[in-house]
């Protein structure tokens, strides 16, 4: 096996990653929350879309087209399922690259109820020419099929019940400006707080009959990278460790010795993390290192370096980007325990 195969393999077995993954699925399903009320974290952007919510359903509209931008993991399918709940209608879903052909989207928005939601997640990846039929069905709530091919053929245009799009992406810069102007909510969702965490350990604990106590939800918080998705993740595999030790409840203690134990310390890095770190120490002087440069010595796609690595490291200021590449700061000496050279 080529090193860059193991690298992948690494990569999809990484406990800590934030993107969804097939483990994922009966877990998160049981875990997401209904209704705003229930959802935790994201203050500001649960307050505004509570306002938009309510002033649509009081005019009896649709409401706007929205834009839920941010890392993976941190709630924008949840948050579309919530919206479709508070707003009382429909919800379908789909995903950007799953809509291949003019046709495929058609049969989505002609199945569409009155003010039904139309969730797309990785709406970046669409190709330009869905994107050009999905645009008069975004502002006018129209359809143009072309029926027949030369010169025999016509345009018939199909009426839409009027619709709520909302869009999820990692990559909002990606997103063509026609089609991010149609988007009249954008709203962007962070990395999550410690203590929002803690809280979303504390629920999910409770949903899957996992004994946790206050210290246990804490230390699992803390290293979650700012991230429900990951939260959920280590909650499951550290209560295996605590059942295999009979242990009982998930407290402080066994959380950091199942973590230990899975190569994850204290702040959330695992192993990769510590590599690609070691790197630009090791062999660039801590830095500047230009990503291509990086992403050769450590054996990862750049955009993977980009998503994946740099936004948790360069949150806990352990990595800067400048003009000339990416350095490691003094935290990161200081949490490595390596001295800084010229001191």
């Amino acid at each position: 096996m080529s090193k860059k195969e193991d690298d992948k393999i690494n990569l999809e077995n990484r406990i800590i990653k934030p993107e969804y993954s097939s483990e994922d699925a009966e877990v998160e399903l049981s875990l997401r929350p209904k209704t705003l009320s229930e959802y935790i974290g994201q203050e500001k952007v649960k307050e505004n879309l509570r306002i938009f919510i309510g002033a649509a359903k009081n005019r009896g509209e649709n409401l706007d087209h929205c834009l839920f931008y941010g890392p993976p993991g941190v709630g924008k399918t949840t948050l579309a399922g919530v919206t479709a709940t508070e707003l009382g209608v429909n919800l379908r879903i789909t995903s950007g690259p799953a809509i291949e052909r003019p046709g495929d989207l058609a049969s989505l928005l002609t199945n569409l109820g009155e003010n039904d939601v139309l969730f797309i997640d990785e709406v970046h990846r669409m190709s330009r020419n869905i994107e050009e039929i999905l645009y008069p069905a975004m502002e006018d709530f129209g359809l143009d099929i072309i029926i027949g091919k030369g010169p025999s053929a016509r345009s018939i245009r199909l009426d839409l019940p009027k619709f709520t799009l909302i869009g999820a992406t990692t990559r909002a810069g990606q997103l063509s400006p026609p089609l991010r102007d149609r988007f009249g909510v954008v709203l962007r969702l962070d990395l999550y707080d410690p203590e929002s965490l803690v809280e979303i350990v504390k629920r999910s604990s409770r949903i899957l009959k996992i004994d946790c106590d206050d210290d246990g939800a804490r230390e699992i918080a803390i290293r979650s990278r700012g991230t429900p998705r990951i939260a959920n993740r280590l909650l499951k595999r550290i209560r295996d460790f605590t059942e295999f030790y009979h242990r009982g409840t998930i407290t402080k203690e066994t959380a950091d010795l199942a973590l230990q134990k899975l190569d994850i310390d204290h702040l959330g890095l695992d192993l990769i993390d510590h590599k690609m770190l070691l790197t630009i120490i090791k062999n660039y002087n801590g830095g500047p290192v230009g990503i291509e440069t990086l992403s050769a010595a450590v054996g990862e796609e750049t955009v993977t370096l980009e998503d994946v690595y740099e936004p948790y490291l360069m949150q806990i200021g352990f990595l800067t980007r400048t003009p000339r590449g990416r350095c490691v700061t003094d935290l990161c000496y200081e949490h490595l325990m390596i001295k800084k050279p010229g001191l």
